[in-house]
């Protein structure tokens, strides 16, 4: 069989059959596999990044709803008014079902209108603020929601990174995988700041007005949103017109997304808000500063607001400040004097009024405490009670013409001398040399036990000096110590606070009287009085008393008129009042009958008298026991036989 097959052509090369790409292996699966490469890489880049991050953020689920303390404290006077706040503070945790919707509605218009919808990151509200952002060329809008103001503020510094950004929102979706919409927003209600020192609604409602956050207005609500943009700058207690102007912001916002009527936006706008402003004046801060470190130390360890009881009494706090700023403001009345303190007791030693300078804001030194000065002649009450007690008598005369005792000579602060005069005659018109006989004559180691039995812890030098007063004390110290004159004869233990309770009411310190304990006897008492009441009649107090009322009072003044003193009581209260210069210089004649008598008349006649003590109260004349002999009344004055 023959072959029929041709030989090929010699021209002709035999082509080989063309090779089909192999699929997969174009030119453009290079791209492909680098961006697949890339989008690996990337999305384990952002993986690692994102659990660097996050590794050490707090578990939400152990988050305790419960709202957390802060320790502020709240003083009230002895009616219960507000005199201050110190520290943060915070009210009771309130549910949104607990709160007016409008109030609800205000703070979702403001801080997060969306609330709602999104799952704790609004995206849409992100990128309208980054709109709004590059269209200002800064930052003038935040895309925040609730949940991640609430992650930041329970977890989070407020240092604004990229880092911290990206933790706020983790943060922000787990709590909204942990709790519903309404315990977010009342957690974040609880917990955010509204200025002066108020964190959370209701310590902030309490704050502004008065009242629980679950009573506000429709504008006071607006008033608060308001105050979440710029807690301080727009707080009414700062600038109240910069916070309304502010709350009107917040409400034609309600208006434009649909919270309220047209009707309710101008109806709010237009009723005025008040602000609750707290009972104190400008000086009590002298008050509240001596007392705040006390009253954290008695409340014990604690994380909770506690209210505290003072005995301060504000319209008595209110008469101090007028009566010493009326004086002492102005040069006539001042007489060279930059400085005074006052500080008014009850018959108990309750402070109800306390000034320590002629302007808080100036000089918060608080000189009615801490001044230490000489009291002159304000000393003597402690030279003639012990010389009463001794035996003397009002009616028992001496002479008041030069002495001498080795080289020291007491001399009159007029240079005046009167010749013999009743003991009584030479207290009223306050001689030197007569008080300086007495102590010589009473024992001057019996006057110093009387005044630290009275009040006066400071030490005394024991000298024939200190029946002029030629030592330190301070205002509180004399006040006290005079109080005794004024109560019946009891002795007098000052004090600032009644008693320290927890928000809820607990009690966590309450005060106790020490046992009343005698330090007059009814005879020494009512010759005292005696002598004190003709002082302010017709002695160098006469410029201190207040017509319609018994006043006792005792005038001091120092050489070169450094120190100026009155003390005294009326209508239940005892006060002690110093003027002079904190650099010890010489005033302009600046005596005790003048600036302090002034300042004490002043405050007194506005001061409301102590409840249960009419202003004329006196005690018992008692009548004289019968005359003892020296060596007798020696032994009696140090408890030795009758």
């Amino acid at each position: 069989m023959s072959d029929n097959r041709k030989p090929p052509a010699p021209w002709r090369r035999r082509q080989s059959p063309r090779r089909r790409p192999a699929r997969g292996n174009g030119p453009g699966f290079g791209w492909i596999r680098l961006v697949l490469s890339l989008a690996v890489i990337g999305f384990l880049a952002v993986s690692a990044f994102l659990v660097a991050i996050t590794r050490d953020l707090p578990n939400v689920s152990e988050i305790d709803l419960a709202q957390p303390r802060l320790g502020g404290e709240v003083y009230l006077d002895r009616d219960g008014q507000v005199i201050s706040r110190r520290g943060a503070s915070r009210g009771v945790s309130l549910s949104v079902d607990e709160l007016p919707d409008y109030l609800v509605n205000a703070v979702l218009s403001v801080e997060d209108r969306r609330f709602y919808e999104h799952s704790g990151i609004d995206l849409r509200g992100v990128a309208r603020a980054m709109l709004a952002n590059l269209r200002a060329g800064r930052v003038v809008q935040g895309g925040s929601t609730i949940s991640q103001q609430l992650a930041k503020n329970l977890f989070l510094t407020p240092e604004r990174t990229f880092v911290r950004k990206i933790q706020e929102m983790v943060l922000a979706w787990q709590l909204e995988q942990r709790f519903s919409k309404d315990e977010i927003l009342a957690l974040y209600l609880d917990r955010v700041y509204f200025g002066a020192g108020a964190y959370g609604v209701e310590a902030a409602a309490q704050r502004y007005f008065g009242r629980s956050a679950r009573h506000v207005s429709l504008g006071e609500a607006a008033l608060l949103a308001g105050l979440l943009k710029a807690p301080s700058r727009y707080s009414p207690a700062n600038d109240l017109q910069r916070a309304a102007a502010r709350a009107t912001v917040v409400l034609d916002l309600m208006y434009e997304t649909g919270r309220i009527t047209e009707a309710e936006r101008i109806e709010a706008a237009q009723t005025p808000i008040r602000v609750a402003r707290a009972a104190s004046t400008p000086g009590a801060g002298y008050f509240i500063d001596s007392i705040e470190q006390e009253a954290r130390t008695l409340a014990g360890d604690r994380a909770a607001d506690i209210i505290v009881f003072t005995t301060l009494d504000i319209d008595a706090q209110r008469a101090a400040e007028n009566a010493v700023r009326s004086v002492m403001t102005d040069p006539d009345t001042a007489r060279g004097a930059g400085q005074a303190a006052l500080v008014a007791l009850s018959g108990d030693g309750a402070i109800r009024a306390m000034v320590g300078g002629v302007d808080y804001a100036a000089s918060p030194y608080n000189r009615a405490l801490n001044a230490r000065r000489q009291p002159g002649s304000a000393f003597k009450v402690f030279v003639y009670a012990s010389a009463f007690e001794g035996g003397l008598r009002p009616e028992d005369v001496r002479d008041d013409m030069p002495v001498s005792w080795g080289n020291w000579s007491p001399a009159n602060y007029d240079g005046r001398y009167s010749g013999p005069m009743t003991l009584e005659t030479a207290f009223s018109e306050s001689s030197n040399v007569v008080a300086a006989r007495v102590a010589e004559e009473t024992g001057h180691g019996f006057i110093a036990a009387l005044a630290r039995r009275l009040g006066i812890e400071s030490e005394i030098r024991v000298d024939r000096s200190m029946a002029l007063g030629a030592f330190e004390v301070t205002p509180i110290e004399l006040a006290t110590a005079y109080a005794a004159f004024a109560n019946g004869g009891l002795r007098a233990h000052s004090h600032a606070i009644e008693r320290i309770e927890t928000v809820e009411g607990e009690v966590l310190w309450q005060y106790e009287a020490p046992p009343a304990e005698t330090v007059l006897d009814q005879r020494t008492l009512s010759w005292m009085r005696r002598l004190l009441e003709t002082t302010a009649r017709s002695g160098t107090a006469r410029f201190a008393a207040v017509p319609g009322t018994v006043t006792g009072a005792k005038t001091g003044t120092t050489n070169d008129n450094r120190d100026a003193w009155i003390a005294g009581y009326t209508g239940g209260l005892t006060a002690a009042v110093w003027v002079g210069n904190d650099d010890f210089s010489p005033t302009d004649r600046a005596a005790g009958s003048g600036p302090p008598a002034a300042i004490f008349r002043a405050f007194m006649a506005d001061a409301p008298p102590e409840a249960g003590i009419p202003a004329s109260w006196t005690p018992p004349v008692v009548e004289a026991e019968e005359e003892r002999d020296p060596i007798s009344s020696l032994l009696s004055r140090i408890g030795v036989g009758g």
